[in-house]
């Protein structure tokens, strides 16, 4: 069963096998998330593969791979980058679009999809930004 997401667009489209997390994408296909919606609070994974930016979070000494790719935002507290290169290569098919202009809220955690890039946030007020030049975590 798929949860509802006002944003993305589910017709025709077959149900995920794991129905507490569903991933989306952006229309460009850059930015993929999954939203883990199961009998606890939310969580957001969501990662860029094509990044001309810096974060503005330093990277950490015990990071030696790629830094910037990898988002995480649960439904209370700071969002946070993690260490890890992005999956390449084009989303699977049957993966729900994100288009730009709409937003959707998950009891916790809420994304605009923009031409500029994709903006999440939690209850807390902490989120990010992600687009190939801006990088930003609050």
């Amino acid at each position: 069963m798929l949860r509802p997401i006002a944003f993305l667009v589910l017709a025709g489209l077959a149900a995920p096998v794991a129905a507490d997390v569903s991933p989306f994408r952006t229309p460009s296909d850059n930015i993929r998330c999954w939203i883990g919606t199961g009998a606890g609070a939310p969580d957001l994974s969501c990662e860029i593969v094509e990044i001309n930016g810096t974060p503005n979070v330093a990277r950490p000494a015990s990071c030696s791979g790629p830094w910037g790719h990898k988002y995480v935002l649960l439904s209370r507290g700071p969002a946070r980058l993690e260490c890890g290169a992005p999956i390449k290569g084009a989303s699977p098919s049957g993966v729900d679009v994100a288009p730009y202009g709409v937003s959707s809220d998950w009891g916790g955690i809420s994304c605009l999809s923009e031409r500029t890039g994709l903006r999440c946030q939690n209850a807390d007020g902490h989120g990010f930004l992600l687009s190939r030049r801006v990088l930003k975590v609050w």
